[in-house]
């Protein structure tokens, strides 16, 4: 629809494509929060954006190792750092407020408006637009698309009231924390669309823009879903996310970010390291508190 408007590759990587991956995320987190489970909500940001660096440099990368260069490898990168600051910054205030979310989403306009100065620049070789070019089987007529449209959307929405009310369900028969399941089982489902567009932008060797779906769906869930979300109602911070999983995820992304500025690819070794990791993350998720001191102490007895 967006090329029948003649609406250049730029906006519609900035916008159309962007949005499009993260609405489950967004609408998932949405519902949660509206259904006070906030730990559903900001455990699945947290999970994904976990998920989107870990589990996709792990699996993907085995394949085909991503070649990390470009210039807008390092723009996007500094902003998911700053990105991520922010995040950790209002965590520490424990409730992400409507203030909070205005920020957010002001960053968030900011950097879209920049990249598409910057690209413009670039023209039909900038990364956004080399992003639309990996859709290549798109509907035909336009009433297909208004369809493929209004019936995803629809189905997005249908399905994240689904996700939150099993998932709710599913943490009270377990006995484990709505915060868990939010950043295991309904991050990595509502990552998926970020993981089928990385594989195939990866398989077809377009490295910088497997890497750029990455960061950029990262920066759209810290500062588009989190400040959507706060905005309709304040967010408040679990104390579990607090203690350790938000540190987590910001050490996960300045490591990433730091190694892709620096190494010429993620290769077939670092993908290991980053499913293991993952794998360590996961399982930790469901151990009771102080097992892996236990463990360590048992090995070393």
């Amino acid at each position: 629809m967006a090329r029948r408007a003649q609406i250049s590759p730029h906006v519609i990587g900035l916008t159309v494509i962007a949005f499009g991956t993260s609405a489950p995320e967004l609408f998932v987190s949405l519902k949660a929060a509206l259904h006070g489970s906030p730990g559903i909500a900001i455990g699945n940001v947290v999970g994904s954006n976990i998920a989107n660096i870990l589990l996709m440099i792990g699996t993907v990368g085995v394949v085909t190792p991503f070649v990390c260069r470009g210039a807008p490898l390092r723009r996007d990168g500094l902003m998911l750092v700053l990105a991520t600051v922010l995040f950790v910054a209002a965590g520490i205030h424990g409730v992400i407020e409507r203030w909070h979310a205005v920020v957010m989403l002001t960053m968030l306009v900011g950097y879209l408006l920049y990249c598409y100065r910057e690209e413009r620049r670039a023209g039909p070789e900038s990364l956004h637009a080399k992003e639309v070019a990996e859709f290549d089987q798109l509907p035909t007529s336009m009433w297909r698309s208004i369809a493929y449209t209004v019936g995803g959307l629809i189905a997005v929405i249908a399905g994240a009231r689904l996700l939150v009310d099993g998932a709710i369900m599913v943490a009270r028969i377990a006995g484990i924390s709505e915060t868990v399941i939010g950043i295991t089982v309904v991050a990595v489902g509502t990552s998926l669309p970020e993981l089928a567009t990385t594989v195939v932008a990866a398989m077809r060797r377009h490295s910088d823009v497997a890497l750029g779906n990455i960061i950029g769906s990262n920066i759209f869930n810290t500062l588009g879903i989190l400040g959507v979300v706060a905005l309709v109602d304040p967010l408040p911070i679990p104390p579990e996310i607090m203690s350790v999983d938000l540190w987590i995820m910001a050490a996960v992304t300045v490591t990433f970010v730091a190694l892709a500025i620096r190494l010429p690819a993620f290769n077939r070794p670092w993908a290991v390291v980053f499913f293991l990791t993952y794998v360590l993350f996961i399982t930790n998720q469901f151990l009771p508190a102080g097992a892996w001191a236990a463990a360590f102490d048992i090995a070393a007895s």
